[in-house]
This record gives structure tokens, sequence and C-alpha cells, in this order.
């Protein structure tokens, strides 16, 4: 068996450089793809050459299966890893890569369209002896979900993501919940098949890796905890899972061993299970995912395993070198993503460029990542930035490692989520390891900050008041240029410095006073000043003293203000002009305008100039990095203005729309 010479790797972002990172290390030259939006973006840089796809739309480009292969077939490339995501489950572009001469790094189409497939994936499994859960699909989806009882989980057959589920509690709204997920289904995947399970309260949500070559070898690499969800999405992934005795682990590697053979699977796969925590051996199969999993670096933590690696071997003919009692799991390894989103403003996704960047390495802690200073995120793709992953020696060392490694994380210019996750694995039900799928979504209210600590605002204050470089030179210096305030037979003067955070009102801070012994008071009218001064000051970092306690930050300027960041959060404080924002206001409605909640494009328009609205109507829809927001209208009125038009790109809080209320109401 040859290897590989040459890989083209058709995706993106941070799967995109941790798979051309085992590919440099195996000494296999990569191959880059690039939209036009990603022409300088780190995969890119990293790989041993790069192809652009052409003018489509950047979003459309990787799901090109044409530009892909006729990139593997200019570069010489004989296999095509495809990441996760875009491509990476469609059986269509694993033949097309077959037919073509190259080697699929992943399963055959074949497993690849069996396992995509829910109700056939759940009848083959089940076929095998795995455990499944009760339920049933189309025609006799109505009738089966009456039989089981409420609650009941609606899904689509043909694809996840939490896109098309519905859970129905309420069984006389059946009818309406089906059409509902039917709707959803068909715009998501372009198939509204449907079936629907029995709804497990409280579940916890485990998947075993499996490996598997083509002469029959199958392993399973032990489980990964994933049961720390928002929106049906992971964000915390965890290995081994506390819940599981040794016996329960291996009773599901054997299940999930027999679904990989059931399939004729081949490569790295994720057979799911959904757990009940009051009864983890009573374990029921869910779905296999057919491609490599974005939490795929606990395992390799745990394992000692490659699994990139041996997805290239593998794909090369390569039998697997170990047996299932060769795999040992030493350790405990946990990884959180990091997202483009803001918590703040109930997680809509955010974009922008990024400034400044720090991201752990080393000591037990790994960071996969596609981003570098510059970067711009954009609404085209989905929202995870990176990985920060934590190995150590037990699952106590390695939560507070991964708090630190969090704490430690800078991604100013772009609002994400570490924040949230490091106080997330700080809770107490997550330390204990009392963990469910619906734990973040009870919970995230209260590990969301309310407002901006006067800290983040001093420091802004004083950064204007005294800009790096703003010392006395050597010698006579005219008092009216120190900016401490200086004015001749009285006390400083007060200068007033007011700012806005996206999503909060402005506030005013007025300082007076040299940089090391400032006075700050909060507000535009008379309060009680605090004792201030600046500290260390640098390009990328300032601290300041505020009422005998010392701030640190990180800190990055833009070109509306400053980016100061710490502990895994950020905060970027705008210089406001209150007169400006007043007369734009009036002159655009005030109240009556409808902003952008998050950078994205206008995919729906469903008025016009003139039209009379209702209140709570729904006028136009933003969509970002896979997520819909609908925006409607704040009272009944008239649109007397419409800014925007399907297809346009809109920067966060732009206005869109004006909505001119009716007198009475």
């Amino acid at each position: 068996m040859t290897m590989f010479d040459t890989v083209l790797v058709a995706n993106r972002g941070e799967i995109a450089v941790r798979v051309i990172r085992t590919l440099r290390a195996m000494g296999v030259r990569s191959v880059a793809v690039f939209s036009d939006a990603d022409r300088d973006a780190r995969h890119v840089r990293e790989a041993d050459t790069a192809v652009r796809l052409g003018p489509a739309p950047a979003s459309e480009s990787y799901l090109s299966v044409e530009r892909l292969l006729e990139a593997a077939r200019r570069t010489g490339a004989q296999a095509v890893h495809p990441g996760y995501g875009f491509l990476a489950e469609n059986a269509a572009f694993a033949q097309a890569c077959a037919d073509a001469g190259l080697a699929f790094i992943g399963p055959p189409a074949s497993a690849i369209s069996l396992m995509g497939d829910k109700i056939r994936a759940k009848e083959t499994v089940k076929a095998a002896g795995v455990p499944v859960v009760p339920g049933a699909a189309d025609p006799e989806l109505e009738e089966a979900a009456r039989e089981l009882g409420a609650p009941v989980l609606l899904k689509p057959s043909a694809g996840g993501g939490g896109k098309g589920m519905r859970l129905v509690r309420d069984l006389s709204t059946l009818t309406e919940e089906i059409a509902a997920a039917r709707r959803e289904a068909r715009s998501s995947f372009g198939d509204d098949t449907l079936l629907v399970e029995r709804w497990i309260d409280r579940p916890r949500h485990i998947e075993i890796q499996v490996l598997a070559d083509a002469h029959g070898n199958v392993v399973h690499l032990g489980e990964r905890e994933c049961s720390l969800q928002r929106r049906h999405q992971k964000i915390i992934e965890e290995a081994p899972s506390v819940l599981l005795d040794e016996e329960t682990r291996a009773a599901m590697g054997a299940a999930a061993v027999e679904a990989a053979r059931s399939c004729g699977y081949v490569g790295a796969g994720t057979v799911e299970f959904i757990v009940p925590g009051v009864d983890p051996s009573s374990y029921y199969f869910m779905e296999m995912n057919t491609r490599l999993q974005v939490e795929h670096p606990v395992t390799e933590l745990i394992t000692g395993v490659d699994l990139v690696e041996w997805q290239l071997r593998v794909a090369a003919g390569e039998p697997l070198s170990f047996g299932q009692s060769d795999v040992r799991l030493t350790g405990h390894a946990i990884e959180a993503r990091i997202c483009a989103e803001d918590p703040a403003r109930g997680f809509l996704p955010s974009g922008g460029t990024v400034l400044s960047l720090r991201e752990p390495q080393g000591d037990g802690v790994r960071t996969d990542s596609g981003l570098s200073e510059g970067t711009e995120v954009s609404s085209l793709y989905d929202p995870m930035l990176s990985k920060v992953i934590v190995h150590a020696p037990d699952r106590a060392t390695a939560l507070r490692r991964l708090r630190a490694a969090l704490a430690d994380t800078v991604t100013l210019g772009v609002p994400t989520n570490a924040g949230f996750l490091r106080r997330l694995l700080a809770h107490p039900d997550v330390v204990a390891g009392d963990l469910d799928t619906g734990l973040v979504e009870r919970e995230a209210d209260g590990l969301v900050p309310e407002g901006v600590p006067d800290e983040v605002y001093a420091a802004a204050a004083l950064l204007r008041q005294f800009p790096p470089g703003s010392g006395a030179p050597a010698g006579w210096t005219d008092p009216f240029d120190a900016g401490s305030g200086w004015r001749l037979g009285g006390r400083p003067a007060w200068t007033p410095r007011p700012f806005r955070v996206p999503g909060q009102d402005p506030v005013t801070m007025r300082v007076r006073g040299t940089s090391a012994e400032a006075e700050l008071a909060l507000g535009e009218s008379a309060a009680e000043p605090t004792a201030a001064g600046v500290g260390e000051i640098s390009a990328h970092h300032v601290s300041v003293r505020l009422d005998g306690l010392t701030h640190h930050f990180h800190r990055a300027d833009s070109a509306e203000g400053t980016w100061l960041g710490r502990d895994g959060d950020a905060w970027h404080v705008l210089d406001h002009d209150p007169v400006a924002s007043a007369l734009s206001g009036a002159a655009r409605g005030g109240a009556d305008t409808l902003a952008a909640p998050m950078p994205g494009t206008v995919t729906v328009v469903k008025v016009a100039v003139g039209d009379e609205v209702e209140a709570g109507q729904s006028l136009l829809v933003v969509e970002a990095m896979k997520m819909e927001h609908v925006i409607s209208a704040p009272h009944a009125g008239t649109v007397t203005e419409l800014d925007v038009t399907p297809g346009n790109t809109v920067a966060m809080d732009q206005i869109l729309a004006v909505v001119t209320p009716r007198e009475e109401s």
C-alpha cells in the first residue's frame, strides 16, 4: 500500500488547518481551496498550494463538486479530504471522487447514503441488534406519535443540526407541529420526510468513535460526552463520560462497532446515542455521522491516536495496526467551541475583523483554529472559529485548565462566547458531572453578566484622556495641553467622555487629573469621584486602578473606539456623540427605526414603503451563519422608509426600515 503524495482539502477554517497539520507531519503535499472571501485565510497560507474555486458566491464555492474535482486534477491530487460540513456527508460527492479516480478520505458512498437517511439507518442497526429509540416514520407518523404518547420529538429524515426538529408535549397541537416540521425540513434539506421518536426528558448525548479499515477490522475508541448543547448544537465535549462504567462503555462500544459493520463502514465515524441520565444502561441509537467530528480532538488526546492520520492510512488501503484490546483511555480531555456570537445579545451571530489574537497552546492545552490577526469573520459561514482543548490526569484538573485557557483566549474585534463558556464550566452541575442536553438553555441567562463593568468604561476613558505616547516631554509643557483638565485658580475641570457599547445604553465617564492620579465620575451630573490611574499601557495591554483595585485588559483600537478584553469576555467601547445620535434618531424615526441585530444578508423583504403594518408583523428576514432572524414591526403603523432589498449585506445595527406609528397606537 502506497501513501498518497498529494491530498486536496475540500474545506476551510480550522478543520482545513487541522488536516493540513497532519498532512505536513506525514510528508504529504496539501492543496487548499478557497473562495474569494477566503483569499487571505490561514488555511490558504499554510497549505503547500492553493486553488481559487471561482467567482461563485462564497457560500457556494465549497459546494461545487465540479470545481473541487477540477482543482484536484490541476494539482495532481490523488485523494480528497472533505473535513466536516459542506460536502463531507454527501454521497454524490464521494461517488464523484471515486468516478474521477480520486480516493475519498471517508466511507464509501453507499454507507454515507444509508446512514444519511435516519429511517433506513435505524432499520439497519436495529436489524444488527443495536437498540434504537422507540418511534416510527412516514406515512404512519401521526398515528405512531399518538401511540407513543407525549412528549415526542419530530425529526427530519434527511438532515440534522437541529433544523426541523420539534418537541411536542401537547398532542392536541400535533397536526400543526407536523406541518411546521415538514416546512422546515423541506426548506433546509429539500426533503420533508419525517420520523417521530419518544422524547426522553433530561437526556444525555453520548457518542462512540469508531475506526474501520477495508479489511474487515472495526474498533471503537471510547465515548465522548456531548450533553452541553445550545439550540441542539454542541458547545462543550469531553472524554470519557463520567456517566459510564466499564461495563456500559464496553456494551455501547460493541453496539457502535455493530452499527458500523451493518453499513459496510470504512474510515473514522461516530455513532451517537441518547442515554437516560437515570439509567445509562438504557441507551438508544440516534444516528451515525459518517465523517470526522468537530470534537475528535478529545478522543485523540485520551487515546494517543491521530484520527486524521488513520483516515489517510485506511483510505490508502492500510489495515489497522491495533485491535480493541490495544485501546487505552488515559486521563480526561475537554473541548470548548469558540463561536462568533454575542451572548449579551441573545447569542446572535457576530462578525468583524480580528484585531488582536491570542490562542493558548502547550502544557496540556491545544487550540485548533483557522484564525489569524486580520481575518475577516463574515456572515457567510458557520460561526465556529476555533476550539480550545485540554488534557489532564483527571476531570477536575481538566476543567480548571480549560477555564484558565479560555480566560487566556483573546479574539478582539469579533464578539465570541469564550467568557460564557468559562462561566459554564464553573457551573456546579457541570463541575459535578450532572449534565443533560437542556442544562445550558435552562442556565444561560444566569451565565451572561448584566451590563458593562464600570472598570471597562474607566479604562476606555483613561485611554481617551491619556492615549499611549502622550506623556509629558522633557522641559516646560503648556498645562492647557496636559489633558489633566488644569485651569487657572481652581480645581481641574471635568472632561466628559461619552461611550456606547453595542446593545447597552450610552454612558458618560468624566475624567480629571493626571494619568497617575486621575479622578473618575460616572454620569453627566455631580457624582462622588473615584480615585483612578493608568498603570501599564502598551500596544496590546492596559491596566487601570479603580477604587484601589488594579484591572488588566487586552486592548485593540478600532476606527470607532476601543476593544477591551479579559477572562474571555470582550467589549467594544465606541465613542458616542449624543448630539449626532439624537439628530440621527429624530431624522430616522428614533425608536421607530428597525436595525439589523447582527451582520448578515437580507434574504426576505415582505413590505414596501407606504404599507400599513400591525404590531409584531414580520417585515424582513436577516440571515447570518446559517441562522435566520425575523425583523418584526415594533408597533402598528406605516412603513415610511425601507433601506434594503433581498441580497443586501448589512452591518450590525444598520438601519433597515422605519415604521411610523399610528396616532392611536
